[in-house]
């Protein structure tokens, strides 16, 4: 009896995938299509290359058709590699060099910032900021001087501005009576910024005259932004410094390489050559 369940146990532990009682590596072999081992390490690499919302997918999921797609892949590879042209050379030659440099760049951006590092990028852009006088208005848009004094006279007399706004205003805002919302200097057109920083709070414009018409504005409030808080701005200064990290390097890079750049005289249109490389 023992001897049964043994040879059991030993037929079904040999059914097993070879990678399911070893130690997986990136060595494993999953499967090898004409001499071509597949591997773990394979999967690995592609699953890392594909788009996030993909990469999110449990690993059960995408473990049977990545390995499908490479097996497909090796097999039409195998077709092709026996009939290489010198496009297809040239372009896996691009294919290469254009992996390798974007795969440097990302270990160059990704390196690890530090708070400190990240502090001291928020006191240099913030720390000495002023704060920033926010404009609250309101305007009448028309299309005659006359019709803007008109209201203006309106409003003199108590019309009541967002009244006036949707009834006559040719603007978009005219159904919201004429409310623009918060903005800071040179948001909007000169002519009319201008008409807006000479104002009191509460105070209604003479005509103002832009490219899209004549404008009444009241001017309904203002406030004093403040620079942000070192989290609200914390991603926008992590990439501002992985992009100037990467730009540093490749500016030192280059700087340091052997470039040749032979005095020839080419037609660009000898891009459009496919001929060139139809060998």
């Amino acid at each position: 009896m023992k001897s049964l369940f043994a040879s059991a146990a030993l037929s079904a532990l040999l059914a097993l995938p070879a990678f399911a009682q070893d130690e997986v590596t990136a060595d494993t072999v999953l499967a090898t299509v004409n001499g071509s081992d597949i591997t773990v390490g394979h999967l690995i690499a592609m699953r890392s290359m594909l788009p996030e919302q993909y990469q999110q997918l449990p690993a059960e999921v995408l473990f049977d058709g990545m390995l499908e797609q490479l097996v497909q892949q090796q097999v039409l590879a195998d077709v092709a590699d026996d009939n290489m042209t010198a496009a297809m050379e040239l372009s896996l030659a691009n294919e290469r060099r254009a992996i390798l440099a974007s795969m440097f760049l990302d270990e160059v951006a990704m390196a690890e910032i530090t708070d400190e590092e990240i502090q001291a990028a928020y006191d240099e852009q913030f720390a000495q900021a002023e704060p920033v006088t926010e404009y609250n208005a309101s305007h009448i848009l028309v299309e005659s001087e006359e019709a803007a004094q008109a209201l203006i006279d309106e409003l003199a007399e108590g019309a009541d501005f967002a009244e006036l706004a949707a009834e006559h205003s040719i603007g978009p805002s005219g159904p919201n009576g004429g409310a623009l919302g918060w903005f800071t200097e040179g948001m909007m057109v000169p002519e009319f910024e201008t008409a807006v920083l000479a104002l009191e709070v509460n105070e209604v414009s003479p005509p103002v005259e832009t490219q899209f018409g004549w404008h009444v504005v009241l001017l309904t409030d203002t406030r004093e932004q403040e620079p942000p808080a070192l989290e609200e701005v914390r991603g926008e200064l992590l990439e501002g410094m992985r992009r100037a990290r990467v730009d540093a390097r490749v500016a030192e890079l280059m700087d340091a390489a052997e470039i040749e750049r032979p005095e020839i005289e080419v037609d660009p249109a000898v891009i459009a050559d496919t001929d060139l490389i139809s060998e």
